[in-house]
């Protein structure tokens, strides 16, 4: 059997988020408009409903969007996004019990870390009574008033805070189907996957039931969780993390707005459950709700229950939708020829909003590392398994953090405390943690998915118990730290004059724009 010995054609088979952002990072890197570039065609089901990944992303997705060319007014209009400053998590550090048992994750400090790092100050005593969030950042104070992080002047992508976006993971799909397809040179095939065929551990071509058979040089399998092309056809195996992150399951509602001029939260809100947690997304047009849960201690229809006893009167009537979990990554995500991005390749739940992040990181290695010279695909695919590998364990460690952390007592929490359940890694970190502060040089390797900012706001926010008193004498820039505190007031009554609420400003974008980059 004849095979090219360069890459001149690239599939995409899925759509949904990993296949069509996928398809546009590709597309964009390798000039697919231009004469002679690399191809890329992506085959997508008419008949499959793609698994919504969430609905919450990372400042990162504004660099994504303007390199890939989406201008952010017609994002925002399409997907009903809104505007996303961070997390605020309810009823982690304790089971309910007062109004203010909640803290911040957010995205935005008033100092970087890295130059000069406040958490020690805080935790010495410097900042007062205030929490760690307030003390260090504006955006906890902004988000209790549901404002935005910029204002209808600014331009396209740029903010007075950093931001990310909610959006309709749905919508999101199909705006970037359309620009890859009118405006990247994308080949768009809807149809249905009857056959893989492969041949010496590569991918030759797929079957489809209306365009015959559809060969390729590589391939990427954006198949979701049933992995058709690297798990099933390439017997790639699937490696599970059940034994750290319980939850399996999730239960979600839509809950549209009853007055569309209506608040809309300018943090993705995540309430702790008796078995697992509630998150809550404002879009323009709705709420997007879900309980993520684990079975073995609560059945499916009291995890509805619960959810619908969360939303209130809002959700009689309104249907849910049931999700499996299947919680894991592959043990490789780059095979000869094949790489799983997506549902495909890893899942773990969506606490931290790292799905559509984790899909942006390997479609901009995918896009920067594919050679052309199939004799360096063993290469690329080493470079690209490690930095996943790397990735993927990094975000188990940061979302078994804040179940660590917890001081709930139900069964569910209790088991997320067992040594047993704790990666090694995890264990030797909070070790260090409890009485040396968080350092830069714990976050050395380029790959990091969570900074130390992040970290400190979940180990501050959630009352870590953490005791610098042998080392303060180390920090003696007291006066540096306290005007830096001192300085957040100031600056928070300021942008609070200044920035509209999210509902301002989206409903000004309904008839005026950014400018342009």
């Amino acid at each position: 059997m004849e095979i090219s010995n360069t890459i001149d054609s690239v599939v995409i088979v899925g759509g949904g988020t990993a296949g069509w952002l996928t398809a546009s990072k590709l597309a964009k890197k390798l000039n697919s408009n231009k004469e002679g570039a690399i191809s890329v065609t992506l085959i997508e089901s008419p008949d499959i409903p793609t698994v919504g990944v969430g609905e919450g992303t990372w400042p990162t997705m504004r660099k994504t969007l303007a390199e890939i060319g989406i201008d952010e007014t017609e994002f925002i209009r399409f997907c009903n996004a809104s505007f996303k400053q961070g997390s605020k998590f309810v009823n982690w550090k304790s089971a309910p019990a007062s109004s203010d048992n909640h803290y911040y994750h957010l995205f935005s400090s008033i100092l970087d870390p890295s130059e000069f790092n406040l958490s020690p100050y805080w935790n010495l005593g410097q900042a007062g009574e205030k929490t760690y969030a307030e003390s260090v950042s504006t955006q906890g104070y902004l988000s209790d008033l549901f404002k935005a992080p910029k204002t209808i002047s600014s331009k396209a992508y740029d903010g007075i805070q950093s931001y990310a976006y909610h959006l309709d993971a749905g919508k999101f799909s199909e705006l970037l189907k359309r620009h890859a397809t009118e405006n990247l040179g994308v080949k768009f095939l809807s149809c249905n996957v009857t056959n893989v065929n492969s041949h010496n551990e590569e991918i030759i071509s797929v079957n489809t039931d209306t365009y015959g058979e559809i060969k390729g040089d590589f391939f990427v399998d954006c198949t979701g969780f049933a992995c058709l092309l690297l798990g099933k056809t390439l017997g790639i195996p699937f490696k599970p993390v059940s034994d750290i992150l319980f939850t399996d399951h999730a239960v979600a509602i839509q809950v549209p707005h009853d007055d569309d001029n209506c608040d809309i939260n300018s943090c993705t809100i995540s309430t702790a459950q008796e078995a697992g947690w509630i998150w809550d997304i404002g879009l323009q047009n709705r709420r997007g709700v879900g309980h993520v849960y684990c079975s073995e201690f609560i059945s499916h229809e009291e995890a509805e229950q619960t959810l619908r006893d969360y939303i209130g009167e809002k959700s009689k009537g309104l249907p849910a939708k049931l999700v499996p979990m299947n919680v894991g990554y592959r043990e490789k995500f780059w095979h000869n020829n094949c790489v799983a991005v997506g549902l495909s390749a890893a899942f773990v739940e969506p606490l931290e909003a790292s799905a559509i992040f984790l899909i942006e990181a390997a479609s901009n290695m995918l896009s920067d590392q594919l050679p052309k010279d199939k004799s360096l695909l063993p290469l690329a695919a080493k470079k690209f398994n490690d930095s996943f590998q790397f990735r993927w364990n990094k975000t188990i460690d940061f979302i078994k953090l804040h179940y660590v952390l917890s001081k709930r007592d139900e069964p569910f929490w209790q088991k997320n405390k067992k040594p047993e359940s704790i990666p090694q890694s995890l264990q030797d970190a909070l070790l260090q943690w409890r009485s040396e502060p968080v350092s830069a040089y714990d976050f050395s390797h380029v790959y990091e998915p969570f900074p130390m900012e992040s970290y400190q706001y979940v180990l501050n926010g959630m009352e870590f118990d953490q005791d610098l008193s042998l080392s303060a004498a180390k920090y003696d820039e007291i006066e540096h730290a306290k005007k830096a505190f001192a300085q957040i007031d100031k600056v928070k009554d300021i942008l609070i004059k200044e920035l509209p609420t999210n509902r301002e400003l989206l409903n000004k974008l309904s008839s005026y724009s950014f400018t342009k980059v």
